[in-house]
Order: structure tokens, then C-alpha cells, then sequence
């Protein structure tokens, strides 16, 4: 590693300009990626899906939705050192905007699942693009302030999603449609975004910037890589497994009146929460490490709780475990900003972009390892084959953690040799 120079940029503040277009942008992103999950039942219904068919099919679609996220998330992470992460925040929000809307029009699953494809390599951008501009930008010390606002208001996307499902009549088209339309909107915001200085110096170099091998050909620098994708799964297993198939886990445990786009809406409701308190314990603590194991036990806490009280034995009781898992899930922010703080600038767009949508793309793995739990062969138990991946999912979250380096306060302005 070496320092490109020695820059003395503007100094921003957290809700300056840059700030506030990453954190709208993450807000439509989340929308978007979360909108399947809130109108699954009712969309696959009307594309004639039967009862029988639809936990496949939701998993099928999903898996397609993850595979996108695992391809853009490599290729817009590229992207975002070798072009700039303005180019990475116009293009990926120019694709999954067409995308999003033109699913509004959809007749059949093969259809469905190829735009929700195609969507996801979109969506794959943004989040990444946003956290190493604002990173770059913002002084260290409130560097971890400033993606709790990004990740926040990606939260509200969720929310939003769900209010206007509910109040347009579950009318899921309108829904894209709505989607699309706000992402097109958002794009003459995008015109005064500049990238980072630091980027800018680091372009002047001879140091290869994004080079996604220099990811693997380092053994240090590859597991570096490798843990900051496996501290984030406990986050998407909950979202994945015991939010988006809640309803199969509230029917196991005879719970009446339970409505799973509720669940998720209430999940993020918390989510909000756990993402602010997550930030602003860790500028408190001056510590991304302890934050993040805090926030793994109450996580490990709610999903023991989920599973030992049985949803609570009431729809309102398992909105209320939702919710606390919603909270725990507020390790998100860390872990994604511990990913670009732990990379060179040379690297970082690369890293800070790939590692959320890789941990994103691991669950079609969480649930092909929950399918061979839960199948006859196993134990034969929908429920058992829940937790114990769960029991996986943390364990591996945890461990990986425990190998990475604190990051608060690091200073940035260097590259990977």
C-alpha cells in the first residue's frame, strides 16, 4: 500500500450534496429491490402461479434477482475505479429504472424473472457507488455518520414500497411502474455530482485501478476481501429466509392474520433504527468491530427468540420479532463500511460495490443450504432447516469478524499495490 498524495479537500458535511443524492438514490434502490418481496403472493397469483407452486416459485425469481445483483456488483464495482463513481451512479441507475418499469408489463415467470435480472445488475451500483464517494468526501470521524443517512433512507424505500402497494389497492404493476419513474426523476440530481479528489489524485498514478484480480492474487488481500463478504450474510439470511417466507413460518406455528408484506414493512420500519443507532454507536465507541459484535448479539437474540417463542403464538407478536430482527439487521452499514474503509482508492469502488451484492448473491446458497436441511433426507423439518442454517449463517458472520482489522478513523488516501 502506498499514498498517492497528500490531499487537503473540500471538506463536506453529512448532509451536503453528495450525502443527500446517495441516500435518495439508495431510497429507490431499495424500493426496487425490496418490491418483489412485498407483491410476490399477490403478483405470482395473478400470472397464475399455483399455491403449491409459489414458495418455488418466489425462490426461483429471487434467485435470478441475486444472480443479477452477484454480476453488476463485479462489473459496476469495476466500473466505479476504472471510470469514476459518477459514471457508476448514472449507469446503474439509467438500467434498473428501464427495467423496473418495463416489469410493470410482464406476462408470464420466465419474463418476470429475466427483468428482475436484469434489474439487479442495475441495482448493483448504487449502494457501493455511494458509500466510497461519501467516504472519500466526508472527514473520517463522521464518515460512518454519513452512510447510516445513506442506509437510512434506503430503509424508507422499503416502507414506501409497501404504502403504496397497500394504498393503491395491491395494484403491483403500478407499483414498477411508480419505481421505474422515480429512478429516471433521480437522475438530473446526478448532474452536480462530482467524484472525490482523492479518486481524482489517484488517477494520476501508475497503480492499476480496478483490476478485480489483484482481489484474488494476494492471499492476505483476498481473505481481507473474502471475510468483509461473509460478516454481512447473517444480514441477507434474515431478510432472505425468515422475513421474505414468513407467512410459510407463521402457517408452520398455525398463527392466523399474519400478512408477510407487513412483516417486511415493520422489519424495515426497525431496520431505520438499528442503521442510525449502528453508526452512531460506533463514532460513540470509536469502533466498527465492537459495534458489529454488539449488533450480532442482539441479532443472535431475536433469531432465538423467533424460533424458541414460535412467532410469539400471535400475528402482533411475530411483527414485533420481526421488528427486533429488523433492528439487529442494523450491522448492515457496518460491514459495508468497513469493506471500502479496509481497500485502497485504486480498489475501493471495486470492493465497496461487489462485497454487498456478493453477500446479496450468497443467498441462493442460504437457501439451497436451507432446501437440504429441511428435505426429507435431513430432517425432514421446514422449521429445523430454518434455524440451524441460521446457526450456520452467524457462526461464519462471527468468526470472520473476528479476523478483520478495526477501521474507524483509518485514513483513506492510499492505494494497493
Amino acid at each position: 500500500m502506498s499514498s498517492p498524495s497528500q490531499l487537503a479537500p473540500k471538506q463536506y458535511g453529512i448532509f451536503s450534496f453528495p450525502v443527500i443524492v446517495g441516500a435518495l438514490g439508495f431510497f429507490v434502490d431499495i424500493y426496487d429491490l425490496l418490491l418483489f418481496n412485498i407483491v410476490r403472493q399477490k403478483s405470482c397469483q395473478d400470472l397464475h402461479v399455483s399455491a403449491a407452486d409459489m414458495q418455488k416459485t418466489g425462490e426461483h425469481i429471487i434467485n435470478w434477482q441475486m444472480f443479477g445483483l452477484t454480476v453488476g456488483g463485479i462489473i459496476w464495482g469495476i466500473m466505479g475505479d476504472k471510470r469514476g463513481r459518477k459514471s457508476v451512479l448514472f449507469g446503474s441507475i439509467l438500467l434498473y429504472s428501464v427495467a423496473t418499469f418495463a416489469t410493470g408489463f410482464v406476462t408470464n415467470i420466465d419474463q418476470y424473472s429475466m427483468l428482475r435480472f436484469i434489474a439487479a445488475l442495475g441495482l448493483a451500483g448504487e449502494l457501493g457507488a455511494s458509500i466510497t464517494l461519501t467516504s472519500e468526501l466526508l472527514p473520517k470521524e463522521k464518515r460512518g455518520i454519513g452512510a447510516s443517512i445513506i442506509a437510512t433512507a434506503g430503509v424508507l424505500g422499503t416502507i414506501t414500497a409497501y404504502f403504496v402497494y397497500d394504498l393503491s389497492g395491491e395494484q403491483w404493476r403500478l407499483c414498477y411502474y411508480i419505481g421505474g419513474a422515480m429512478g429516471i426523476a433521480l437522475l438530473f440530481l446526478r448532474i452536480g455530482v462530482l467524484d472525490s479528489r482523492m479518486y481524482d489524485a489517484a488517477k494520476t498514478t501508475q497503480v492499476q485501478l480496478g483490476n478485480f484480480f489483484m482481489l484474488l492474487n494476494k492471499r492476505e488481500r483476498f481473505f481481507r476481501y473474502f471475510r468483509s463478504i461473509l460478516i454481512g450474510l447473517p444480514v441477507w439470511y434474515v431478510i432472505g429466509i425468515l422475513i421474505s417466507f414468513s407467512e410459510k413460518f407463521a402457517a408452520a406455528w398455525q398463527i392466523t392474520g399474519f400478512d408477510q408484506p407487513r412483516a417486511l414493512m415493520f422489519q424495515y420500519c426497525a431496520l431505520v433504527f438499528g442503521d442510525m443507532s449502528a453508526g452512531l454507536l460506533s463514532n460513540k465507541l470509536k469502533s466498527r468491530k465492537k459495534t458489529l459484535f454488539i449488533f450480532y448479539g442482539i441479532l443472535s437474540i431475536a433469531i432465538a427468540l423467533f424460533f424458541g417463542l414460535k412467532g410469539g403464538g400471535s400475528a402482533y407478536n411475530m411483527y414485533l420479532l420481526c421488528m427486533l430482527l429488523g433492528f439487529g439487521s442494523g450491522l448492515s452499514v457496518l460491514y459495508i463500511m468497513m469493506s471500502a474503509e479496509q481497500f485502497g482508492t485504486n480498489l475501493r469502488a471495486t470492493v465497496a460495490i461487489s462485497v454487498p451484492n456478493l453477500v446479496r448473491g450468497f443467498l441462493p446458497l442460504m437457501i439451497i443450504l436451507f432446501q437440504w436441511l429441511r428435505s426429507a433426507s435431513v430432517f425432514n423439518d421446514f422449521i429445523t432447516g430454518a434455524w440451524v442454517t441460521g446457526v450456520v449463517v452467524i457462526v461464519v458472520g462471527i468468526i470472520s469478524a473476528m479476523y478483520t482489522k478495526e477501521t474507524f478513523g483509518k485514513e483513506l488516501d492510499f492505494t494497493e499495490r
